[in-house]
């Protein structure tokens, strides 16, 4: 039986994968999460009791405890989710961003490489270590054209210069030491157990409170928008015939601007909220004053994952955003708890001064 380590595992995308390996496949997951403020036990209530779930509080910077969780569990494959990802906390309070994204990644690494020269020589063949990223490393785009695996960072926020820095650390792990490593470089997730700071969730709140929806300037900052199952596939199959040393691209084929994409809600909570007082919800949408250093455009060519791996989004943008609105319907629950005490929906990435280090 495989035995994976996932980190950040009880985070949106982090907790996504857990569930789809757990249900997919007969692998086990040791699971390591600090459970900041994104990371939530609520995520992983459903797997209580299943033997092959193994929860563990703690930091991916904590040398000894890494170490240790390879070493006891004969850990085959680490996937590194953790990760500070919301730019406009990065904005507010940079450290944090730097502390896990750069530190916390620099020792899973340094761990993993130990942990893999003490591996016989099949196990040490079959190791991989998987980091997933984002398209944000890569700047911004214009009107035309689209990240490839090629394409120069150029990263913008300070969100988006830790996961570029993280990228490079992985990157020199493999061609310094012949550390197997993947890269997977994604889109905009959306779907089930997002944290309720980014658009899409936000907003599927906020409009159901009756509250001002806030659009970033004039709304026309486009992003590619990807399914949140769709991600875990393709890390899946990444993880399962990715080359060592190789980065993968992962988009969902739907870019929007922003403004459609809170068009498009607004109309579906119309449709499933035919009692609703704040119908029609779209009159609650509001124009704000963009945050420093927006990006204007990202788009991925995920061409090489189809081409080499056989992987496409099966979801379109569509389908993706009613599955997503109805589970946020359907886990109300779920919403309450996990920003009881440390998220209100205020405004962040404003700019004004540094909460951080």
């Amino acid at each position: 039986m495989r035995t994976l380590l996932v980190t950040g595992g009880a985070g949106f995308i982090g907790g996504n994968f857990v569930h789809y390996i757990l249900d997919q496949t007969e692998a086990r997951v040791i699971n390591l999460d600090r459970l900041t403020y994104a990371g939530n036990l609520d995520t992983l209530a459903d797997l209580g009791g299943n033997p092959r779930h193994v929860f563990v509080q703690g930091d991916i910077a904590d040398a000894e405890l890494v170490g240790r969780l390879l070493r006891d569990y004969e850990v085959e494959a680490v996937v590194n989710f953790a990760a500070e990802s919301h730019v406009d906390r990065s904005i507010d309070a940079p450290g944090a961003f730097i502390q896990t994204n750069v530190v916390g990644t620099f020792n899973l690494l340094d761990r993993a490489r130990a942990h893999w020269a003490e591996l016989g020589d099949a196990a040490r063949a079959g190791f991989r270590f998987l980091h997933v990223s984002t398209d944000e490393v890569y700047g911004s785009l214009g009107p035309t054209g689209l990240f490839s695996e090629t394409t120069p960072y150029a990263p913008n926020s300070p969100y988006s210069a830790s996961k570029a820095a993280s990228d490079h650390l992985v990157r020199a792990w493999f061609h310094t030491y012949g550390l197997p490593v993947l890269t997977t470089n994604c889109s905009n997730n959306y779907g089930p157990y997002q944290f309720p700071e980014k658009l899409i969730p936000l907003m599927i709140l906020k409009a159901q409170r009756g509250e001002p929806l806030p659009v970033y300037g004039d709304g026309g900052n486009i992003r590619d928008w990807l399914y949140v199952m769709d991600h875990c596939k393709a890390i899946r199959r990444v993880l399962e015939a990715g080359r060592p040393g190789e980065v993968y691209n992962v988009g969902g084929n739907s870019e929007r601007t922003n403004l459609e994409v809170v068009d498009t809600l607004g109309a579906l909570l119309d449709e499933c909220l035919p009692d609703s007082p704040h119908r029609p919800h779209i009159q609650l949408k509001r124009f704000v004053t963009d945050r420093p250093g927006h990006d204007r455009r990202y788009a991925i060519d995920a061409g090489k994952l189809k081409r080499e791996l056989g992987w496409e989004p099966e979801e379109t943008f569509e389908s993706g955003l009613r599955r997503t609105v109805t589970w946020y319907l359907e886990n109300p629950d779920w919403c309450r708890r996990v920003t009881d005490g440390s998220y209100l929906g205020e405004r962040l990435g404003a700019g004004g001064v540094p909460r951080g280090i």
